[in-house]
């Protein structure tokens, strides 16, 4: 049974993230329909993304404080209905609000979710490992399930979103305190305590070095995805059609690198899986820059998927452990910060590249990589 509930709230985290992950699909269809300007779609992505990711941190810490299971449903909810909105109206200020109110839903769900996955989970590596292909699984599906609705129907069709997020938290919000009171019930039969309240304490020192690790790993994550085509094009002389295929190599291997990443935490710890992950990520950019030719990039990007994503489970686990008082507010900060802090500070690398050329960016990935691997030897032993 706690398996089963790991894989339902797994479903929960691919519904939440269908309407974020849907997002950058559909803001051309809103141009089009609605006149946006450039600076108004860049409004909307960081109500989406740096916004949301920048609050969860207190949504994590309301849910230490009262957290109960419709929470979940609510931020399903939110998320679904509030990208649906967006495309039945054409104020900007209705979409802005409709995109935030996505953002706080999928603010909302996270911290809750993973708070609930670490008390259920026997193996708490592996079942985050499983919970984020959720979310993995959401953002790849989103864009095809976007491209087809606002085909169809214009940009009504965002409706398409609403209906699936107020469908997934109503089995949510039936089956989440049903399987919830069952786990509890087997656990305190099993001799574990009854309740979802962590006992421990926190380590603020720890989760602070946590921290920085996981911002090395945020600017390596998003300059990646950003820059790494454009290497490969100037570099190799691809074709833009042909870089993407490098950004869908990436992510469909980052999803199984998340899965498998979360068993071999368990099977070597904490501590030992963020160095032995993080100690590659320096060499693999540094070949990047010494390869031949573009299919060298495939095999080297199965390393890179492995450092980044590969050691997400060992990162949000280890930052519940050191808050072992605050699970909500651990989860919070490791899973939405992670996720914009690189999105702060990758235009600057963006600067880099127009005044010095886009090689210059990657010797300054391998020195992100570097100091990402040098502050995971800085992480302790949680108490």
């Amino acid at each position: 049974m706690q398996k089963f509930f790991v894989y339902l709230v797994s479903l929960g985290h691919l519904c939440v993230d269908l309407a974020p992950g849907a997002l950058p699909a559909i803001l051309p269809f809103l141009v089009l329909y609605n006149g946006l300007s450039y600076t108004e779609v860049a409004g909307l992505m960081f109500a989406s993304s740096c916004l949301s990711s920048i609050v969860q941190p207190a949504f994590g810490y309301w849910a230490d404080k009262s957290s109960k299971p419709w929470f979940m449903a609510l931020g399903i909810a939110m998320s679904g209905i509030g990208l649906g909105v967006s495309g039945l109206v054409s104020n900007y200020w209705l979409i802005f609000i409709a995109i935030t109110l996505m953002g706080v839903g999928s603010s909302i769900f996270h911290p809750v979710a993973a708070r609930v996955v670490n008390y259920t989970s026997e193996k708490k590596a592996t079942g985050i490992g499983i919970f984020s292909v959720g979310g993995n699984v959401g953002f790849g599906v989103a864009p095809l399930i976007a491209a087809a609705a606002l085909t169809a129907w214009g940009t009504p069709g965002t409706l398409l979103f609403g209906i699936l997020g107020v469908a997934m938290a109503a089995l949510m919000l039936w089956a989440v305190p049903k399987m919830l009171s069952i786990v509890k019930t087997e656990r305190v039969k099993s001799g574990e305590p009854r309740t979802t309240r962590p006992e421990g304490t926190n380590d603020w020192s720890a989760f602070a070095r946590l921290t920085v690790v996981i911002l090395f790993r945020s600017v390596a994550t998003t300059s990646v995805l950003a820059f790494l085509p454009l290497f490969c094009i100037y570099r190799f002389g691809i074709s833009e059609a042909f870089s993407g295929t490098l950004l869908s190599f990436l992510c469909l291997s980052g999803a199984f690198m998340t899965v498998a990443g979360g068993w071999f935490t368990d099977q070597v710890g904490l501590i030992k899986a963020c160095k032995l992950g993080y100690i590659l990520m320096a060499p693999a950019f540094a070949l990047l820059l010494v390869v031949p030719s573009v299919w060298w990039v495939y095999p080297i990007m199965l390393v890179i998927s492995f450092t980044l994503n590969g050691t997400y489970a060992a990162f949000v686990v280890l930052g519940q452990s050191y808050l072992a008082k605050n699970v909500g507010l651990a989860s919070g900060v490791t899973m939405g910060l992670s996720a914009s802090l690189g999105g702060i500070f990758t235009p600057l690398l963006g600067m880099v590249a127009d005044a010095y050329g886009i090689t210059v960016v990657m010797y300054i990935l391998v020195a992100i990589g570097a100091l990402c691997s040098i502050g995971s030897f800085f992480l302790s032993e949680p108490l």
